[in-house]
């Protein structure tokens, strides 16, 4: 067994490992725009669903997927996987036809660019981006940017464990609540992964907003997720916001007492730090009683009826004694 299998076997063991933000910074600005491009296939290849729904990722077995997309006659059916576990992109066609492409330390943005648009061509998939970082800072487009190969096996595999443990719990959290709720998904331009509650109510968009932010709160929401950091917040952490802030959110009480109500500018952010969450004698109950806490404060301040929206344990059954699911 090598090092690095030791080390995957030990993470196996470990509910959240830790993740520093500037360990894996190179790393993590390589293969975010790995995934931007791969997105904005997402983008132009897939229906548009309301809230944007159809252009994030989900999470699979192996690393993220784009889904199905293409066909009803109008080119291909194809899927777009990244493995990140034998760190391989992979492009199928749903007549049997696949491409691969080697994820690679070396492997700079523009090769991956380029690589992996000849590899749609020949599947014959044709597809027109805008082929540009979105709200990156250094916005060299994809074709030219050389400087970014930073690729890391080891680091993109345990970004891809940390993942899938938050997409669980995030679906755990997304089981008490009976009313719309977005899917459990990971976004390619803020490269967070989020639910979305929706108190049933519309809100006024200002014509003037751009066209993203006109649709993904042209309802009235309450939003529970995990980001990797950022520049202006160098570490990892779970969240929750409130859209449109309710007039007195970040006076109202978090639960732990050392989560807090970050001001983001022109709203907050109630946020728990994933290394205050995963060092915690429960990470799992910490973080999900932090989001219910969260929750709980958006909710009282606009007046949503959080008991008629309440399914605790994804339960709507009335008569519900014992299910015994596994028998039939």
């Amino acid at each position: 067994m090598t090092a690095d299998d030791a080390a995957l076997r030990a993470e196996d063991t470990e509910l959240f490992p830790e993740m520093p933000w500037e360990d894996w910074l190179p790393a993590k600005e390589t293969f975010h725009r790995y995934v931007q491009i791969v997105g904005k296939v997402r983008l132009a290849a897939s229906d548009r669903r309301n809230h944007w729904w159809n252009v994030p990722f989900h999470l699979t077995g192996r690393g993220i997927t784009t889904r199905p997309m293409g066909g009803l006659g109008e080119g291909p059916l194809f899927c777009v996987d990244f493995d990140l576990v034998r760190h391989r992109l992979v492009v199928d066609r749903l007549d049997g036809r696949s491409e691969e492409l080697p994820l690679e330390p070396g492997l700079s943005v523009a090769a991956f660019y380029t690589a992996f648009m000849d590899m749609l061509a020949s599947l014959g998939v044709e597809v027109e981006i805008h082929a540009v970082p979105f709200d990156l800072a250094d916005k060299t487009p994809f074709a030219e940017d050389t400087h970014h190969a930073h690729y890391d096996p080891a680091q993109i595999n345990r970004y891809w464990r940390i993942l899938s443990q938050v997409n669980r719990l995030l679906e755990r959290y997304a089981a008490d609540f009976t009313g719309k709720t977005s899917p459990v998904h990971h976004f390619w331009h803020t490269f967070d992964i989020a639910v979305t509650r929706f108190t049933g109510r519309k809100v006024p968009v200002p014509a003037d907003a751009d066209p993203v932010t006109r649709e993904a709160y042209s309802q009235e929401v309450i939003s529970a997720g995990f980001w990797f950091g950022d520049e202006d917040r160098p570490w990892p952490a779970f969240y929750s916001y409130t859209a449109p802030e309710p007039p007195g959110l970040a006076d109202q009480r978090l639960w732990p007492d050392w989560a807090s109500w970050l001001d983001s500018g022109s709203s907050h952010l109630a946020v728990l730090r994933y290394d205050d969450a995963r060092t915690s004698d429960d990470p799992v109950e910490t973080v999900l009683r932090f989001l219910d806490s969260a929750y709980d404060a958006g909710a009282r301040l606009t007046a949503c009826d959080e008991r008629a929206l309440a399914c605790p344990g994804g339960v709507t059954d009335p008569y519900r004694k014992e299910d015994r699911v596994h028998d039939r």
